[in-house]
């Protein structure tokens, strides 16, 4: 069953763009008029919450001019995929297949940016060939409405102010429940979900939301409480191939 489309309403109040890094205009306008709810600064209240990951080869730590900003997957031995929120800043460099954000893993560079043009999508090409699993992304019908999904990334783990302040070292893992189709934070087809014993915050933009071992979506926006937008993978699966290949 592909996911029906909720009222766009639902992304254009509630949610705000994830990424620590300055946004691009189009990521910025949709900030300003989706303020998360006010919440008291540096108080203990979880995010992702759900634990660390064990086991993610595929996960990609993305850093702009050297400083951590959002989460991504490999998905073939030269691209990267994340969300378009998340390139703006330039000097893009990845740590591939480890845990740890500090440590392990392979490093490489991204050389090229393909954004879509209506949707926070991008894809990122590598400066080397990186050996290894590569996610596998979802096609229509992966995803149901009521269905549990992991969505994993290193952001913050508290509502703290800034969120750079309280990045998670290593990688972390929240089970969510789909809700429906929505919006990302351009406007483009989303998938919603609602908390389950975590919910995303900034630094895990980019990051990826699997259903059945299969990468569905990209995080997009969040309230930081109880709703997030992951751009639907599945619904841009013609443009991915045409760009990286897969």
């Amino acid at each position: 069953m592909r996911i029906p489309r909720l009222a766009p309403a639902l992304a254009a109040t509630a949610l705000a763009v994830l990424g620590l890094g300055a946004p691009t205009a189009a990521a910025q306008s949709a900030a300003n008029t989706q303020t998360p709810p006010a919440a008291t600064v540096d108080a203990p209240r979880p995010i992702i919450g759900g634990g660390y990951a064990s086991n993610a080869p595929w996960a990609a730590r993305l850093f702009s001019n050297g400083r951590q900003t959002c989460s991504a997957t490999i998905i073939a031995p030269t691209w990267i995929l994340t969300a378009k929120h998340c390139v703006s800043g330039g000097g893009l460099s990845f740590r591939i297949g480890s845990l740890d954000q500090t440590s392990g893993g392979t490093v490489a560079n991204g050389i090229r940016v393909q954004s879509h043009s209506t949707a926070d999508l991008s894809l990122v090409q590598l400066d080397r060939s990186v050996p290894g699993t590569y996610a596998r992304l979802g096609n229509p019908g992966s995803v149901q409405v009521g269905q549990t999904v992991q969505v994993y990334g290193w952001g913050a783990t508290s509502q703290c102010s800034p969120e750079i302040n309280c990045q998670s070292q290593r990688l972390k893992v929240a089970n969510v429940v789909v809700t429906g189709g929505c919006t990302d934070a351009y406007g483009g087809s989303a998938i919603c979900a609602r908390r389950g014993d975590g919910i995303t915050a900034g630094g895990d933009s980019g990051g990826p939301m699997m259903a059945g071992g299969a990468q569905v979506g990209v995080a997009s926006t969040s309230d930081r409480q109880s709703t997030t937008a992951y751009g639907n993978v599945t619904a841009y699966r013609s443009w991915i191939q045409s760009v990286a290949g897969v």
